[in-house]
């Protein structure tokens, strides 16, 4: 499961809890695939994300009850409630995809980034093939 909460995600929900500061909910939850692993103060510019070529492209999964489940009362797992496709592969052959990262912008280069994790297995796209995260297969966990 996805766990890794960005600083900057940390910051806003901390104001927002203890303080007078407020955190916006975002319209957009872009989900990238990186091909190293983010930090907490990555952001959507500083990822190591799959190149913005060869039809790779952010995948948006927006803030709705239809597209994430209800955090379940024992493990707090939220998962996607549809298919999230990246691709079909164009031109050459993407590097490995090991990991994972929600921001919330959709533009390649730009945003918060939320969340991360790692991928169970890596995922490398040749010419032709996609790669997508079948319902309930990215899962999203506060411990």
């Amino acid at each position: 499961p996805m766990s890794q909460m960005s600083d900057y995600l940390e910051v806003e929900v901390r104001k927002h809890i203890f303080r007078t500061g407020s955190f916006t909910k975002p319209t957009v939850l872009a989900i990238a695939l990186c091909t190293a692993a983010p930090t907490d103060a990555s952001t959507g510019a500083t990822i190591v994300e799959m190149p913005d070529a060869n039809g790779y492209a952010r995948q948006t999964l927006n803030p709705l009850d239809a597209n994430w489940s209800a955090p379940d009362a024992t493990g707090g797992l939220t998962r996607n409630q549809a298919a999230i496709t990246f691709g079909p592969v164009t031109g050459s052959d993407w590097a490995a995809a090991t990991h994972v990262a929600i921001l919330d912008s959709a533009t390649w280069g730009a945003g918060n980034m939320l969340l991360y994790g790692t991928l169970t297995l890596p995922k490398t796209g040749t010419v032709g093939d996609t790669i997508v995260f079948s319902i309930d297969t990215l899962a999203i966990t506060f411990a």
